[in-house]
């Protein structure tokens, strides 16, 4: 996020990211989204549900305390992340097992005394039973109802509603009903209902809480892969251990057999193999040989070897992929707005309700006790926790169960558009195929022009690119010096050396014997072609056929030439549109665009970034440039091209678990309220009623965790 002032660069504004313990529903992110967007000093905020952490992009002169008391304002407790190691993240699900074990305990035990009440048991054993179970009730009140007691006094105090208001209000109402039945030895008092209400609402939000400790248990589980260190190499070849943070790009990491890397580099010296499964997936080994790209947390299983960081702590690949899983929870797609809209009408609403139910029968003619029951059973009946939960425990399931097969989805609303798609647009070079091209006649060209060929490889991520530095840094070329270094996307690599102009792109004339190639230029001149084999992606061919069952037409749009593009596209059976350069991939999105088509495109290039960003919903391998993977929805890990299609079949099981859970909860207010304004519906009833419908909710969102396989 930047900021433009006249005659000033943009200044890119700070970003500040906080906990929110307190935020339970869709109606918390709305309200600290649009509330603190309209706070002076503040440009804008985004919520991340899963995480329950809320970044803030602010001007620079706003302070941590204004910024907490910003969010304070709006009726949050909220915790700096720097500050805050998370624990009270971490520790919530404890914090609320604990409670809903006592409110279960406590709730047996009020059932047991009230089993002699409902047999017909009056008089004195009938009071005894009574406050017995209100000494039973009252602390465990006090202690398991305290989340929703400070959530609704922290809302109330900033002069706004949630949805422990009406909880705490109608558990409040029932218990003082209760009590006054006890003390006047009336025949009915609700302890019972009050503490199974507390049970269910705290089962909800414990599995509610678990399932966002799993979602966030991958995150924290991929970045303990790393090592906590490594041996340096220090001048005079001594060395000294520095710490991961410590680490440094250029340092040379010594690196023992048996041992995992602290840092992303390239082996400068040494032969051995690594186990990348961590971040591949792939189960065998592959060799590494000087020059070799390795990254952190994969594991050297042979031999020592040397390496020379090129980035470490946040700048690792590894760390990449947790920030894109602190991203993977709900975005605002179509189902996130119906529930924030219907989360801000329904305080004011269910309190209009109440007190109509109540007037209504004061009307009727019934007395206060038997009007303030009803009242009592609407407000607790029509608890939003089922709708807030729809969409959130959907989403959150199948995120974790798509990053465990390896796929990682950036937000919800990418999983809805994922659902919906029809039409597959692919690139070729690192998509279809591996990315990896090798080059396959170096050895012909001379000692200048391999040291110019280094210098302009090293330049780029074009997979071309990196395969020429593989190869000649393999062999131990010194790279040629170069400047006035800039990358065109889709055109290639310019720069000059020893005042000459040079180039490394796509060959200006059609060169046939091989399909790969790219080309060395002098001065404007040809002066070497560099010929390359690739091999196609694992899988390609079974996941376009099932693509095609699945109602998705595949075709290829690829700036290679049409020499290049031809054998992959007739041993996949689909089109290819071939020497297009990035706008004319633009183009081709918006033709499909316009004929109705909701384009999934599949790409991994800098030249992909721009396709990416415009189709409905895009995909990235692991592999792909940052511009890539940053315009990506979904990025997958490993060689197969399989999660493409794991990744839709999963976003439409999603959205059907999502519809379902909307109508479980509409269903269940359509039938509920009218039975509770009716006099149908005792608080006792409501409770279990209510509750039971978050778990219903929470129970059909868990058939999703199986959803990649």
């Amino acid at each position: 996020m930047t900021a433009a002032t006249p005659n000033r660069a943009p200044v890119e504004l700070p970003v500040s990211d906080f906990a929110i313990p307190g935020m339970r529903c869709a109606g918390c992110i709305s309200k600290l989204e649009s509330g603190l967007a309209l706070r002076p000093g503040i440009v804008n905020a985004r919520v991340n549900f899963t995480a329950k952490r809320i970044s803030v992009t602010h001007l620079p002169e706003m302070t941590m305390p204004q910024l907490l008391e910003a969010i304070s304002g709006i009726g949050f407790e909220a915790f700096a992340i720097s500050e805050s190691s998370g624990d009270s993240d971490n520790h919530e699900a404890k914090r609320l097992l604990k409670a809903m074990a006592v409110a279960g305990f406590a709730m047996m035990n009020i059932m047991l005394l009230s089993v002699s009440v409902w047999s017909g048991a009056g008089g004195v054993t009938r009071d005894l039973f009574h406050w017995l179970s209100a000494l039973i009730a009252l602390p465990t009140l006090a202690y398991s109802g305290q989340p929703f007691f400070r959530s609704a006094w922290s809302a109330l105090r900033k002069g706004r509603t949630n949805m422990d208001v009406p909880i705490s209000i109608g558990v409040t109402i029932t218990t003082a009903l209760s009590l006054y039945e006890t003390f006047t030895h009336g025949p009915h008092a609700y302890f019972d209902g009050v503490v199974m209400l507390l049970f269910f609402l705290l089962t909800g939000r414990w599995l509610d809480a678990v399932m966002r400790d799993r979602a966030r248990d991958g995150v924290s589980a991929l970045l303990k892969q790393t090592s906590a260190g490594a041996m340096v190499l220090q001048p005079g070849s001594k060395t000294a251990w520095f710490d991961a943070k410590a680490l440094k790009p250029n340092m040379v990491m010594l690196v023992a057999a048996g041992e995992r890397l602290a840092a992303d580099g390239m082996v400068t010296e040494g032969v051995s193999s690594f186990d990348l499964s961590l971040l591949t997936g792939e189960t065998t080994a592959q060799s590494v040989v000087v020059g070799s790209i390795v990254h952190a947390g994969t594991l050297n299983l042979d031999a020592p070897v040397h390496v020379r960081v090129t980035a470490a702590g946040a700048d690792t690949a590894i760390a990449d992929i947790a920030r894109l899983m602190e991203q993977a929870s709900q975005g605002k797609s179509l189902y996130v707005r119906v529930a924030d809209r219907a989360a801000r009408l329904y305080a004011p609403a269910v309190h209009i309700l109440a007190a109509l139910s109540f007037l209504g029968w004061m009307v009727a003619g019934a007395g206060w006790h038997e009007s303030l029951l009803v009242a009592v059973a609407v407000l607790i009946i029509t608890c939003p926790c089922a709708l807030g939960l729809a969409v959130p425990a959907a989403q959150i399931v199948v995120a974790g169960a798509l990053m465990r097969a390896g796929i990682l989805v950036k937000d919800g609303s990418a999983l809805e558009r994922l659902a919906e798609v029809d039409l597959a647009m692919f690139d070729k070079t690192g998509t279809l195929t591996m990315g990896r091209p090798t080059p396959i006649n170096l050895a012909d060209a001379n000692g200048e022009q391999k040291q110019v060929l280094l210098a302009l490889a090293r330049a780029s991520r074009h997979p071309l690119s990196e395969g020429i530095r593989r190869a000649l840094e393999t062999e131990g070329v010194a790279a040629a010096k170069i400047d006035q270094v800039r990358e065109v996307a889709g055109a290639g690599v310019f720069a000059t050396a020893n005042g000459r102009a040079v180039s490394l792109g796509r060959p200006n004339t059609e060169i046939s014997h091989e399909a790969l190639a790219s080309e060395l230029q002098i001065q404007g001149k040809p002066s070497f072609a560099v010929h390359f084999s690739d091999q196609m992606r694992p899988q390609a061919a079974a996941t376009l056929v099932e693509l095609q069952s699945l109602g998705l037409a595949s075709s290829i749009i690829s700036g290679d030439r049409a020499v290049s593009v031809a054998p992959i596209a007739h041993a996949l059976g689909i089109t290819a549109q071939t020497s297009m350069l990035p706008q004319e991939k633009l183009d081709a999105i918006a033709r499909q665009k316009a004929a109705g088509h909701k384009v999934l495109m599949v790409g991994d290039g800098l030249n992909d970034g721009p396709a990416l960003a415009a189709g409905y919903a895009s995909i990235a391998p692991a592999s792909a440039s940052d511009a890539g993977q940053n315009a990506a929805d979904v990025v997958f890990m490993g060689d197969a091209l399989t999660p493409v299609a794991t990744a839709i079949r999963a976003a439409r099981r999603t959205q059907h678990i999502v519809r379902q859970n909307f109508i479980l909860a509409i269903g269940y207010n359509v039938l509920a309220v009218p039975l509770a304004i009716a006099g149908y519906v005792t608080p006792l009833i409501a409770a279990a009623a209510m509750s039971g419908s978050s778990l219903v909710v929470v129970a059909n969102a868990l058939r999703l965790k199986n959803a990649a396989k």
